[in-house]
């Protein structure tokens, strides 16, 4: 586990609901409402066909059985299940001017994870570095809530590394019925041009269930300052090397490489219509949120 007494950690989990609890009340419940439900429908009855109807809606059994036209008709289910896909890849403690991914992360789960229960929704989650490291069941309640934004804060991954595919195909085979899923990453599952090494995974995840992408970033990853000789680490890997930071062509090569995987994703989720919002740790993710939510 990470390196907070319990006591530092309920003060923590304490101060994340109070700040994200009334954020969610004041402005969020609203907005998540009308951007997320109404996406789920489910089957009610069958009625007589009228004029005006979709026929998109036909019954075709029913009409070829009783010889007149039916409709099947659908309400809005009045529940839907929120799954928080998070990634705890050790790239996520990352963070150069005093908010940390990880401590960003915690905010935004607890935010979606308020706002889905202020409209009595369930909410569950699933941790993932290179593998699925742990998954909590979708329920309701404010003791599971706080489990959930307690296991974003201290949970320390059992392996190096990030895959994203195996975090979506475990949502695919683990929520049978439709969702709606919130994947917390930086995204940098990429192969070595820079195009994402998940797509297939992707592609029968939002067949089933209605997946949002909130790409946390510290800005700081995306150029390196010329400060000379310097000896960098890989969080996820270990590996460490001297680079000459004061190379401009160097410095190029990796901003290059950086805008390439940023345009690359941005190409695979228009795709396949996948929701997506960049949110800096230094930036207010309230905004971030709302761009996500309005733009649905």
């Amino acid at each position: 586990m990470g390196n907070l007494s319990a006591n530092d950690l309920l003060k923590k989990v304490r101060k994340i609901e109070i700040k994200t609890r009334a954020l969610s009340h004041q402005i969020f419940a609203g907005e998540y409402h009308s951007a997320f439900k109404g996406r789920g429908m489910a089957f009610s009855e069958v009625r007589e066909y009228q004029y005006g109807d979709d026929v998109r809606n036909m019954d075709w059994n029913v009409t070829a059985r009783l010889r007149s036209p039916y409709v099947k008709v659908f309400e809005e289910e009045r529940e839907l299940t929120v799954m928080l896909l998070v990634d705890v890849s050790r790239s996520r403690l990352f963070g150069t001017s005093g908010a940390s991914r990880k401590d960003v992360l915690a905010e935004i789960a607890a935010i979606l994870s308020f706002s889905a229960s202020i409209n009595n929704d369930k909410v569950g989650a699933l941790f993932f570095s290179e593998k699925v490291e742990k998954f909590i069941p979708p329920k309701k309640g404010r003791s599971h809530l706080l489990h959930i934004i307690r296991e974003v804060i201290e949970f320390e991954p059992t392996v190096d590394g990030t895959d994203i595919s195996e975090a979506l195909r475990y949502l695919t085979n683990a929520i049978k019925k439709k969702c709606t899923a919130f994947l917390l990453s930086d995204m940098l599952d990429v192969n070595g041009d820079g195009t994402p090494r998940y797509e297939e995974a992707l592609k029968v995840a939002v067949n089933r269930h209605d997946l949002s992408v909130i790409e946390v970033y510290d800005p700081r990853e995306r150029s390196i300052p010329d400060v000379g000789f310097v000896n960098i680490k890989d969080s996820e890997t270990g590996e460490c090397a001297w680079i000459n930071t004061s190379d401009k062509r160097m410095r190029r090569a990796y901003e290059d490489w950086f805008r390439n995987v940023e345009q690359s994703s941005s190409k695979l989720f228009m795709k396949y219509n996948v929701d997506k919002v960049d949110i800096s740790v230094d930036d207010d993710y309230v905004k971030g949120l709302m761009t996500l939510f309005k733009n649905r």
